[in-house]
């Protein structure tokens, strides 16, 4: 019975021996693999890299024919490579040698690369198609990529927002038209900085925009009339001031204060009472640089009055960016104020706001 139960515990000994040395196997193969591949992209890494900078340096036709790098360039494996790192170096070089890269997209066909990844599953490589195209100005691709502007994946659906812009200009923006989902800071600045002009027609669809339910639309396209200056929807962003957002009636006050209306600011200080703590705090910033005596009454009432102590520390340094630095130290030198009223003034007194 003994020798039964030590010849039964050897051959779960052997058994499990036997599995670990698999695994130890499968290991070493799988390492040895994945050393393989690293050493066979950072090679051919060089061999591309090389190719691109001589073809930005010295152009295409003065440089001799390579068989090597044409045979590789067959290959389904170094094409994907080639593509990453046309794309890479384009982000490094502006003028000429971005129109060479491009030029070397086309000419090794990696079109193909970059469409194949838009038929696949997984969205970070369709992500990854779209980014590729976008960078490398395929406009003939954005029917395609127009497809994507609801997909499921926020991954994917951004980076088709963006390539639509890009490749389309301001045409590009039609998405949000019935965009629903909120466009965030980083999104907003990709868009606008992919917009250089705006076409004859554009205040049709702006007007839209600014009546949109997506509250992160309305403030885009507020960014959108202030980098272009378009002063015909002073009327319009004033009505905004109504809306219950404070995300929105924020942005609205910067983009009325960009488009310099010598009556903004007594606008402003005329609704200042009926707005919420955060939008108050923004008037009262707006008036601080903007130097206007209108508003001297509001400001030394929000001093004493203030709902909140940013609030009581913007009117006090907005007077003193209006020159009450006498009136604010008199203030200070009372013996009747409050030790917090005390405190905001010489805290607006040292920072000296200008």
């Amino acid at each position: 019975m003994l020798i039964a139960s030590v010849h039964f515990l050897f051959v779960i000994f052997i058994v499990m021996l036997s599995l670990v040395v698999i695994l130890v196997i499968i290991v070493l193969i799988y390492n040895f693999i994945e050393y393989k591949e690293s050493a066979r992209t950072t090679a051919w890494s060089v061999i591309i890299d090389k190719k691109i900078s001589e073809v930005i340096v010295y152009g295409n036709d003065e440089i001799p024919v390579n068989p090597q790098f044409n045979i590789l360039a067959l290959r389904k494996s170094f094409k994907i490579i080639f593509l990453q790192r046309l794309v890479e170096s384009e982000k490094k070089f502006s003028g000429a040698a971005k129109n060479k890269i491009k030029d070397l997209f086309k000419e090794y066909n990696l079109r193909e690369v970059a469409m194949n990844k838009l038929d696949q599953k997984k969205p970070y490589l369709i992500a990854q198609g779209i980014l590729e195209l976008t960078v490398m100005d395929h406009k003939e691709a954005t029917s395609k990529i127009s497809l994507f502007l609801s997909h499921p994946s926020q991954q994917v659906y951004l980076e088709a927002q963006y390539a639509m812009v890009r490749l389309k200009g301001f045409e590009g923006l039609n998405f949000l038209d019935t965009f629903s989902s909120k466009i965030s800071e980083w999104q907003q600045l990709r868009l606008l900085l992919s917009i250089s002009s705006l076409p004859e027609d554009a205040d049709v669809a702006i007007e839209k925009w600014l009546d949109s339910s997506n509250d992160s639309a309305v403030v885009f396209t507020l960014k959108l009339i202030k980098k272009f200056q378009l002063l015909s929807f002073y009327s319009k962003i004033k009505e905004l001031l109504s809306t219950s957002a404070v995300e929105v009636k924020i942005k609205s006050i910067q983009t009325l204060m960009s488009l310099e209306n010598p009556e903004t600011v007594a606008y402003l200080s005329a609704i200042y009472n009926d707005q919420p703590d955060d939008v108050r705090l923004e008037i009262l910033r707006v008036i601080k640089f903007s130097k206007d005596h209108c508003c001297t009454y509001l400001l030394k009432r929000e001093l004493f009055e203030g709902n909140t102590s940013g609030i009581k520390v913007n009117a006090a340094q907005a007077l003193y960016s209006l020159g009450y630095n006498e009136y604010l130290s008199d203030l200070a030198n009372k013996e009747d104020m409050s030790e917090e009223s005390v405190q905001i003034i010489k805290y607006a007194l040292q920072e000296k706001v200008c």
